[in-house]
């Protein structure tokens, strides 16, 4: 099926071999590049600002625990999976306001809804709850 106005090629045959697949191509590599990039900036920033966050020690409950498991196939010649998982601890403190911060496998295993202490954090940034 020949379209008019391409010389006697198809509208597929014109775009892929008149440019259209390069630029289509070059366009996805950008988009992909700019989220890359974008997410690398992201994350610089809560770095910086959890550096320049004060580190505060107030009173707190443990409210709820969760834990997040991903799973991951890899391809190839071998096929296997891994596994990674992340856990979060929200907290309460007395305001009545809520927190959730990404722990270590051990200190989410030491922590029990209910529990009450003293939560240490800087920005976002975890950094440990004592119990009295």
């Amino acid at each position: 099926m020949t379209t008019p106005g391409f010389g006697g090629m198809g509208l597929l045959d014109s775009f892929m071999f008149g440019g259209g697949f390069e630029i289509l191509f070059f366009l996805i590599f950008a988009l992909v590049l700019c989220l890359f990039i974008v997410m690398i900036v992201r994350g610089v920033s809560q770095w910086h600002r959890n550096n320049n966050s004060p580190r505060l020690t107030v009173e707190a409950t443990v409210v709820a625990k969760r834990i997040d498991v991903s799973h991951h196939h890899h391809g190839g010649e071998t096929h296997h999976m891994t596994t990674s998982t992340q856990y979060y601890v929200t907290f309460q403190v007395e305001s009545g306001d809520r927190m959730e911060f990404s722990a270590s496998g051990r200190e989410y295993g030491l922590l029990v809804e209910g529990d009450t202490g003293r939560l240490t954090f800087q920005g976002t940034r975890y950094l440990g709850f004592t119990q009295p």
